[in-house]
Parts: structure tokens; sequence; C-alpha cells
């Protein structure tokens, strides 16, 4: 059946999803970014070949879920216990990708599940520039991979890397991904991939960048 694609994702709702954009965005804008960014993802899985394709969501799914997906909801628990109950509910090779990559593509998400694939690779681990990680996938699901592991933390990555090697996985690092989380990201995926939803939504807005960056 091949390599199963889990999107991990919050429902685009004011004041619960991407804050820190918050100035110069307002909930409203931030919550409308954060639902370009979705679909954004969430198109390039649907054109990216995979066994299943399915979405682990926090929150109920809204007219922006295409066709072919299947949403199960997060356990209950931190983001690591969150990842775990994603895999375990594929039961078997998937590889996970949030909602803060906009500009990743069918082609990347190829490339991360032909890796996956390849004989003797237990996991993949693709890093951000701010110490955490957009992208991983696993052989099998495992829930000792993310004890112990700090989330949203700039040794996020590093960390995990050790876990990995800690339980003897053989592994393979994908290309780095720049995620969103402040509103300097969101300008650099959206000139990354300006024909994005994302790039067309945050080009959209009148924002005042400065008052951001003064406080």
């Amino acid at each position: 059946m091949g390599v199963a694609l889990i999107v991990i994702a919050k429902t685009p709702v004011p004041g619960r999803c991407k804050t820190r954009l918050c100035p110069p965005c307002t909930f409203v804008q931030a919550a409308g970014l954060a639902q370009a960014a979705l679909e954004d993802t969430l198109a390039a899985v649907a054109r990216a070949p995979a066994g299943r394709r399915m979405l682990a969501l926090e929150g109920d799914p809204g007219p922006w879920l295409p066709p072919g997906f299947e949403v199960v909801p997060q356990v209950p628990g931190g983001l690591g216990e969150r990842l775990a109950g994603a895999f375990d509910a594929v039961g078997g090779p998937a590889l996970l990708v949030g909602m803060d990559t906009p500009q990743v593509t069918r082609t990347t998400l190829a490339s991360a599940a032909t890796k996956l694939e390849h004989a003797g690779v237990d996991a993949v681990l693709g890093g951000t520039p701010d110490g955490g990680y957009w992208a991983i996938g696993l052989r099998r699901p495992d829930p000792r991979v993310f004890e112990d592991v700090p989330m949203s933390s700039a040794r996020t990555a590093r960390v995990q890397r050790m876990r990995l090697n800690a339980l003897g996985l053989r592994w393979r690092e994908l290309e780095h991904l720049r995620d969103v989380d402040t509103i300097d990201d969101a300008c650099a995926v959206a000139a990354i991939a300006p024909r994005s939803r994302f790039a067309r939504a945050l080009g959209g807005l009148a924002l005042d960048f400065e008052a951001a960056r003064t406080g």
C-alpha cells in the first residue's frame, strides 16, 4: 500500500492558532493565514503518492478539507503523545508533517516517503532552522520515539535525533524547510512559494511590519 501521509493540524480558529503572528496580525488574520497554510499542505499531500492520506485534527474539519482524507481526532496529551497517536492510527509506515510549511511540494513529500521505504531505514527526520522539525517518518509506530523529547523548543530536533539513535533506529535526514512561527518566517516562506495560497493570503493583508518588530 505504500507509505501513509499524515498531516497533524489544528482547526484554524481565531485566537487558537498562529498567535505568534500577532502583532502585526489580528487573531482573525492569523487564523486566515493558518488556514491558507493548511490548505497548501493538504493540496501537496493530495497530489503526492501515498498508501493513505490522513488528517490528525484538533477540532472539526471545515470546507478547506479536500476529498480523499481520513480524519482522526488527536489523542489527549502533549505534542509527543499526539504524534505517537497519529502514527498508531495508521499502524504501518507513515510520514507525518505539520501545517506550518505551506511551501512543501508533492516532490518533497514523495522523496521523503521514498527514503523511508529504502531497505534498512527505520525513520526519517526533516529539521527546521529554529531547531524543530517539519516532518518525521517511521517504518512502524513506536511511542518510545517521542518520550522525553522537548517539543516546540530549539532543542527538539537535536534531542529527537538522539532519541532515534538511543532506540537503535536507522534513520535518514530529510531536507530542511522553514516553518511559519513569526511574521519574518511568514514573509520568507511566502517569498519561497509566491504562488501558494499562503503567499496570496499574506499579500492581501495590510500589515504594519515595523510595529511588530519594535514591540
